[in-house]
């Protein structure tokens, strides 16, 4: 079983991230869930990057990767949206990682290194119609063509938070088969 390490979105630690790990950790997985926004979160993508800006990015980050510090290598980072800023960092500058799941978002390779790491496995997902997902495909293009245990899944539909059941992005179908994924993938690390 995988030890997980997930962000949530600039929404905050929804119910619907933390039902999302839920379901990984009936499956038996470790997950840890740290809560960026000390509790809060935002009725909008807008008021949740309002927030972000306040506090400042790289002071959330930071947050993020300190929240890594304890756990031993070994983990799987993984992100939404903007918690993908975080997990995909980590992935590549933290020795041991496992693997990385990167959903709604994918930053150039070139962030935060020269090259995706050798043998660790990474997924991305975004829907195809998502104008914030849609920014960042090419990257996640790239990071497919360029690593051999990457995969890029692409799903019908416009919403950009579509597995987060407490948000009215919610994609039922979508969500069920991104779950599905990710547990196959998980699976076979």
């Amino acid at each position: 079983m995988a030890d997980v390490l997930l962000y949530h979105h600039i929404q905050g630690l929804t119910d619907g991230v933390r039902v999302f790990a839920d379901e990984l950790r009936t499956a038996g997985h470790t997950v840890h869930t740290p809560d960026l926004f000390d509790g809060r979160t935002f009725g909008s993508l807008e008021d949740g990057f309002a927030f972000v800006r306040e506090q400042g990015f790289d002071a959330i980050r930071k947050r993020g990767a300190d929240a890594a510090e304890g756990l031993g290598s070994g983990l799987v980072y993984a992100g939404f949206s903007f918690g993908v800023t975080i997990a995909q960092q980590l992935a590549q500058t933290r020795p041991g990682a496992r693997g990385a799941l990167l959903m709604y978002s994918c930053i150039p390779v070139s962030e935060f290194g020269e090259a995706w790491p050798e043998g660790v496995p990474v997924q991305v997902h975004g829907k195809e119609g998502d104008e914030y997902f849609d920014e960042d495909l090419p990257a996640a293009r790239e990071l497919v063509a360029s690593t051999p245990d990457a995969e890029l899944f692409i799903y019908p539909g416009d919403q950009h938070l579509f597995a987060d059941s407490s948000l009215d992005a919610y994609d039922p179908e979508a969500s069920a088969l991104l779950m599905q994924r990710v547990r196959a993938f998980l699976a076979a690390l």
